[in-house]
């Protein structure tokens, strides 16, 4: 037994939000226990207790869509001039850069992300990878590091025809080996999806084909880019006559377990496709405004019955700073102060929970009896009331990934007093900063 103690607990369960002065108890990988720390340690005598101080004891976070590779990109100079567009963006820099990883790369690409997710609180992280030169094996690398590192994850490869047919093929078996290699992981922490870059770098026979793929499994959905820029619109409109959404529910592709990533320019009856195939929805605050590409109208799609989770697409490891994007960008965007507060903690800490769900076999993003151990201990100090009905604005306004100081996934410390306990994180590092420096050194 494991008791984290002498916190204010914050649940996200609305049975049960807050204590005031409480612990939680953990019996190998779940919650078996909430209550007082005077009644825990009564109940539980002897058990390792992990004194909280009175900092936050609350669910670990969840990412629902991140690029890990893309942590290699930080410092790097892109050769030429700057870009002007999105499609430039993606030639740029990320095609050019995914091109050039290695299985090695991947690896420790996926080392230095996890471990900064780690420090940030985030014990669930759903990534979207790619790396055309080293396909085979490239989920399994990155598998290896979140075994290595204690942290939960799911993952799949982007299928795309811009690298010809034998690396389109490639993707897809990834996907495949992948997700059926996760799917018979008794432990929970690996789960596997199907992977798809975009519907403008997808062409109707590869559509069919990766559908016909995925007719043989249960269980599992897609996770795509739609319609994150303009051009994706209207290259599917010129060359299939169809916008992106259209063309992707056509092939099987939106559905209850579906991840469609940004979602920034769709019609009124692709809402409607969106929202009749139970489709999540992801928004990605950061990465949109950083690619200047527009504001995915989230509190919309949220008001239309769609489920609208929360991502970093890589902009960040640290989602509760995304959280506070959301909220602000949506009051910009509608020039509204209204909209935002609710929508982007709805976004965070119920819709990202029923994104796991869908994936994994137990409740993830709660604490409460049952549910996986995913704890974080955060460092704040409110200066205003902390109770059930302030909740929200002390999360949104007052707590950052920074502030985390305990992270425990599946009832196991990986970090303690902002201390990784799980791996040499400065050794890991080092060679981190030495495989990227390669990288950026390779022609």
């Amino acid at each position: 037994m494991l008791l984290v103690g002498n916190g204010k607990v914050i649940t996200q369960d609305s049975l049960n939000p807050f204590l005031t002065e409480g612990c939680v108890v953990i019996d190998d990988n779940k919650i078996a226990d909430i209550g007082s720390t005077a009644d825990m340690k009564a109940k539980y005598p002897n058990s390792e207790f992990i004194d909280a101080k009175g900092k936050i004891i609350m669910p670990g976070l969840i990412n629902s869509h991140m690029h890990i590779y893309s942590s290699f990109a930080r410092g790097m100079a892109v050769p030429g001039e700057p870009a002007e567009n999105f499609i430039e963006i993606l030639e740029r820099l990320w095609w050019m850069l995914d091109k050039k990883l290695t299985l090695e790369d991947t690896k420790y690409s996926a080392y230095a992300t996890y471990l900064e997710c780690i420090r940030n609180g985030v014990t669930t992280v759903f990534d979207h990878h790619a790396s055309p030169n080293a396909i085979e094996g490239s989920l399994f690398a990155i598998s290896d590091a979140a075994k290595d590192l204690g942290i939960r994850t799911c993952l799949c490869y982007e299928v795309s025809d811009r690298d010809g047919g034998n690396t389109m093929d490639q993707g897809i078996k990834e996907n495949i080996d992948f997700i059926k290699y996760a799917q018979k992981d008794d432990t929970d922490m690996q789960k596997g999806m199907f992977g798809l870059h975009a519907a403008f770098t997808l062409s109707d026979d590869t559509l069919n084909k990766c559908a016909t793929e995925m007719a043989g499994l249960k269980d599992v959905g897609y996770h795509v880019h739609v319609a994150e820029g303009m051009a994706d619109v209207d290259i599917n409109l010129e060359k299939y006559g169809k916008r992106p959404a259209q063309r992707l529910n056509d092939f099987g592709v939106l559905g209850d377990k579906t991840l469609a990533v940004h979602c920034l320019y769709v019609d009124d009856n692709e809402v409607k496709l969106l929202k009749e195939s139970n489709t999540f929805v992801v928004h990605n605050p950061e990465s949109n405004m950083g690619n200047a590409v527009g504001c995915c109208p989230a509190i919309e799609f949220i008001n239309e019955g769609i489920e609208v989770g929360l991502g970093t697409d890589g902009y960040t490891a640290d989602i509760l700073e995304s959280q506070k994007v959301a909220n602000i960008i949506h009051r910009h965007r509608l020039q509204d102060p209204r909209p935002g507060f609710m929508e982007s903690t709805k976004m965070l800490f119920d819709t990202n929970q029923k994104i796991a769900k869908a994936y994994y076999k137990n409740d993830l993003g709660i604490l409460r009896k049952g549910a996986y151990a995913d704890v974080i201990v955060v460092d704040y100090n409110p200066h205003t009331p902390l109770n059930e009905n302030t909740i929200a604005g002390h999360t949104l306004f007052g707590l950052s990934g920074k502030c985390v100081d305990t992270t425990i996934v599946n009832g196991k410390v990986l970090m303690k007093d902002r201390v990784i306990v799980s791996a040499d994180e400065d050794k890991i590092l080092a060679k981190s900063r030495e495989l990227s420096q390669n990288i950026w050194n390779r022609n």
